[in-house]
């Protein structure tokens, strides 16, 4: 799996929401760099649980889809003598 990485904006946006989250919930004050520090952390030790979960979920939407897709090939079926 390749690192877990964001643009700019993207980590920008995050740290501004860690930033956020910290004064809101915890009342406390952390700076730009805390917080870009706590985002590293996420991304490089938590990140991958999300990533997995995510394709897990694709994987079982994908899944799902192909069933649906293979059942309406079936009905799309002509009888015939003798079977398949």
């Amino acid at each position: 799996m390749s690192k877990i990485s964001f643009s700019r904006e993207e980590q920008d946006v995050l740290v501004q929401k860690i930033k956020l989250y910290f004064r809101e919930e915890l009342n406390q004050d952390i700076g730009q760099f805390d917080a870009q520090f706590l985002l590293t952390f996420f991304a490089e030790e938590i990140g991958p649980f999300f990533y997995n979960r995510g394709l897990y979920d694709a994987q079982v939407l994908i899944a799902e889809r192909m069933d649906s897709i293979t059942d309406a090939l079936y009905e799309l079926e002509k009888p015939t003598s003798g079977g398949r």
